[in-house]
């Protein structure tokens, strides 16, 4: 594994040098440099040295290309300007370009570095509820925080995920009664018996004890109060209840795995941790909260207070820890959540992919757990998401008006991508199995992709026509790039037409250049990407990249190239993209298909 650095921190490095040389006062300034239209880079920073320096700014630009002259110390700088007001154009050599691609070629990591101090990060994303189905309000915290993930480890950061499942609370008295006095209804009954899949026949069931113990539960006051009556039993650890909210917990599980293997997202048993984890430390953070007085009692509820958070009235709106009839809220268990993942898994970065509605209650969360002295001042961070709209800009709903399941919008998202596929793979002699594999994959991507292409802080409209489109800013154009690499490099091999071989004796015609220019930039892409927690950043050099490969396709012939020389460079940059684009989307969670 080898850290290349990019040719825009060469460069940068060099006019830092220079920069000192020419004007040692200025030792260390930053030239601000920057990609340009006009040249391949343009350094900016001399402009406000020179006014701090009360210079010339044209002078000292002049200054610093005497010191930088044309070829650079590795000959990475081809050609320097003074523009404008004081300006420094610059154009890189095409050796330097195809000499930093050769090694990034060679390293498996593409020459993107490890983070020098990785830290400990747990990520909490993806909470369903037990006993409910998954809606499309699950997808966005699933793919973003999957995503992050991915990013993060390639980084080096050690990342503990947990997903914060609903798996406790008054719902389950209900539920649990309702199972004792109907032993037989989570078995594998008739309504379950058409499902395509075991994750689905186990929701059926969970749906139809649902559906009667609620209508049980609204209509007999006996049985009300035995199901309240069972909810202390649960909380108090009765064995025989305890057995049968494990049922119920499992076949959720059974069911959340079956969304998640058509989400193509990895989930793992031992990262699901739900609220009943927390349980037995309830008691612990009040009494802590109380004895510190970073919470009062108010009206008998144990309260936090903020001076900045007031409802439309003027008064004060708290934090509620506990309620006044003793029983606990979500504050109660996110907070025993902070203190076990600072002070059991000693975690030093706290990530919350969360709707950005719950913004409020995770400030408070958060500043209550400051001022206990169980969170570090900055440690935790909520990564707020927007909602996912309809076609009419409103919350996405079905004609109903109901929430839509995640299953049948992922369903319908495979179905209208496979029928694409199909449509495409004719000249391809395409079998059977690769249509339905690609139409996953297809499908699947674009759903994901749609996602993390839009900034996770914004609301953005599910239009799946759109989404397997392949045209404009859609996974489907990205995977068509990567199969269109995948082909050439085929045929090449077929054909006898040598191997991708870096040639820096050549020059680059301006498609070439560009694209290497960007191949370059991966590395720095990614490390932005992590350190700000924004995918679509990685998305849109994703698409950049395939839209330059496509501009390089055009315009530079790769197996009719003029020379052996040339079509061994192409292939170069050919298999360089594709490499590139694979490890990109797989990062984000989206598959390759070699054939598309």
């Amino acid at each position: 594994m080898a850290s290349v650095p990019s040719l825009a921190a060469t460069v940068h490095q060099r006019v830092v040098d220079a920069l000192s040389a020419a004007l040692p006062e200025a030792a260390g300034a930053d030239p601000l440099l920057r990609r340009s239209d006009r040249a391949d880079f343009q350094a900016n920073g001399l402009l406000a040295l020179a006014k701090k320096l009360k210079g010339n700014p044209r002078e000292l630009a002049s200054q610093v290309v005497g010191a930088l002259p044309s070829g650079g110390e590795n000959g990475e700088i081809a050609e320097i300007e003074v523009s404008g007001p004081g300006f420094l154009n610059i154009t890189v050599a095409d050796a330097a370009i195809l000499r930093t691609l050769a090694a990034r070629y060679e390293d498996e990591r593409l020459g993107v570095p490890v983070a020098e101090n990785p830290g400990r990060t747990v990520i909490d994303y993806s909470q369903p509820n037990v006993a409910k189905e998954m809606h499309v309000g699950h997808l966005r915290s699933t793919v973003i925080g999957d995503a992050i993930v991915q990013i993060l480890e390639h980084q080096g950061e050690t990342v503990i995920r947990r997903h914060h499942i609903g798996d406790w609370g008054t719902n389950f008295g209900m539920l649990i009664q309702y199972l004792i006095e109907h032993p037989h209804e989570l078995d594998h009954a008739s309504d379950s018996e058409g499902a395509k899949d075991e994750g689905e026949a186990a929701m059926a069931r969970l749906n139809r004890l649902y559906k009667s113990s609620r209508a049980v539960f609204d209509s007999d006051e006996e049985f009300k109060s035995r199901a309240r009556d069972r909810v202390v039993r649960l909380q108090a650890g009765d064995e025989e209840t305890l057995a049968l909210w494990h049922k119920i917990v499992d076949e959720s599980k059974t069911y959340f795995q079956g969304v998640y293997e058509k989400l193509d997202v990895e989930i793992r048993d031992e990262d699901v941790v739900g609220e009943s984890a927390y349980n037995d430390d309830l008691m612990n953070v009040v009494k802590e909260l109380e004895e510190s007085g970073v919470a009062v009692r108010s009206d008998g509820a144990l309260c936090v207070f903020f001076d900045d958070v007031k409802g439309q009235d003027g008064t004060p709106t708290p934090l509620i820890v506990q309620k006044s009839n003793g029983g606990f809220g979500y504050a109660a268990t996110d907070l025993a959540a902070i203190r076990d993942r600072v002070g059991t898994l000693h975690a030093d970065k706290l990530l919350y992919v969360v709707d950005a509605r719950q913004a409020l209650h995770f400030r408070m969360v958060f500043e209550t757990a400051q001022r206990a002295g169980w969170l570090p001042e900055g440690a935790a961070r909520q990564l707020p998401f927007g909602t996912v709209l309809g076609k009419d800009g409103k919350p996405f709903k079905t004609r109903e008006g109901e929430t839509v399941r995640l299953v049948d919008l992922l369903d319908e998202a495979i179905g209208r991508a496979t029928a694409v596929v199909r449509e495409k793979s004719e000249k391809l002699g395409l079998s059977e199995e690769e249509i339905t594999a690609n139409g996953e994959q297809v499908g699947i991507g674009a759903v994901k992709y749609a996602d993390l292409s839009n900034s996770m802080t914004r609301d953005y409209v599910f239009d799946l026509d759109r989404m397997v489109s392949l045209q404009g800013d859609t996974s489907v154009y990205l995977q068509y790039a990567y199969a269109r690499t995948r082909s050439i490099l085929r045929k090449a091999a077929e054909q006898g037409a040598g191997g991708p071989v870096p040639h820096p004796e050549l020059a680059l015609a301006p498609a070439e250049r560009a694209l290497g220019l960007h191949l370059d930039e991966f590395g720095e892409t990614l490390s932005q990407v992590a350190e700000t927690y924004e995918p679509h950043k990685l998305a849109a050099y994703l698409y950049g990249l395939a839209t330059l490969f496509t501009g390089f396709y055009d315009q530079c012939p790769v197996l009719k190239a003029p020379d052996a020389a040339t079509v061994e460079n192409r292939l170069f940059l050919t298999d360089l993209t594709a490499r590139t684009l694979h490890q990109g989307m797989a990062l984000l969670g989206i598959r390759t298909p070699e054939r598309l």
